[in-house]
């Protein structure tokens, strides 16, 4: 065998190394530290209407990771781990009623200018009665549901309810509506979930409501992530999994973020806070567009 035959063999014999999980480079930038962090645009947020308060209404499936979000973002805001809103268990969703969330600034004895509000999220019992879940929705946005109403999922809010808003103002309607969607279900996702998904999303759009996802649960979607969560605009399967829900659900890449929420950590993380933050401050900036355009 000759040189070049041996080099030849050599070379055919070498294994390929695996390509990479990873892009070279981000394709989306987070500002991951500094004064211009998210975290602290998020804190200084200030609406341009005085006394004017910022609604951002949270849907999706059971489990998907709604109260799991406002935990974390009162845990970033507050500097320590909190647990405000139940977090579901199985297949079931512990929230049951319409649920506003504040949060007190660190500092003083007053709240930041926007809330949070969890509903009911879809289970195999909304399903069946899929037009109810939707009108709900289409309530809520309106500003027509209260606080403290209990979900039926058999019936929708009546005008003669208790609860029934009939001359909402405008901070208690919604200007922006959030889907939150577990990652790793998106490759799997139920004909019937894309279907409520984009009726909710068409609802919204009547009343010029826009509607962003957040996929959670990223660290599970992808070891990389686990690993370094400044991966997470790196990462090629969260890339093609975000790339495939906008395909299907229709809403625009731009508007759907991802995020980590806290789980089963004891002390709140920096890269933690910056990316729920950064996802946060997009939808902050997606409301107050759309205030300032009710407010002209």
């Amino acid at each position: 065998m000759g040189f070049w035959d041996i080099i030849f063999f050599w070379w055919s014999s070498t294994p390929t190394p695996p390509p990479s999980p990873l892009l070279s480079e981000p394709w989306r930038k987070i500002n991951w530290g500094g004064n211009q962090s998210p975290v602290q645009w998020v804190k200084d947020y200030n609406p341009q209407t005085e006394d004017q308060q910022l609604r951002i209404l949270l849907h999706g499936l059971v489990g998907a990771g709604k109260s799991s979000f406002i935990n974390s973002v009162q845990n970033v805001l507050q500097g320590r781990m909190c647990n405000n809103a139940p977090v579901a268990s199985g297949h079931s969703s512990f929230t049951k009623k319409y649920t506003t969330y504040k949060f007190k600034k660190e500092s003083q004895d007053t709240f930041y200018p926007f809330v949070l509000n969890d509903m009911m999220g879809l289970s195999n019992t909304t399903y069946r009665n899929k037009r109810i879940h939707v009108k709900d929705v289409k309530r809520a946005l309106k500003g027509h549901v209260q606080n403290g109403y209990t979900f039926n999922a058999d019936s929708k809010l009546s005008k003669d309810d208790p609860y029934y808003n009939p001359s909402p103002s405008v901070n208690d309607k919604v200007h922006v509506l959030v889907s939150v969607i577990d990652a790793n279900t998106v490759s799997r996702m139920d004909d019937k979930v894309l279907t409520t998904i984009m009726e909710i999303r068409d609802e919204a759009s009547e009343l010029e409501v826009l509607q962003v996802a957040i996929l959670t649960k990223i660290d599970e979607l992808c070891p990389e992530i686990k690993k370094d969560l400044r991966n997470v605009y790196k990462s090629k399967k969260l890339k093609a999994t975000m790339e495939k829900f906008h395909k299907e659900s229709g809403i625009p890449m731009n508007c759907i973020f991802a995020v980590k929420n806290y789980h089963d950590e004891t002390e709140v993380n920096s890269d933690t806070d910056v990316l729920i933050m950064s996802s946060l401050m997009s939808i902050i900036n997606f409301g107050n567009d759309f205030l300032n355009k009710i407010n002209e």
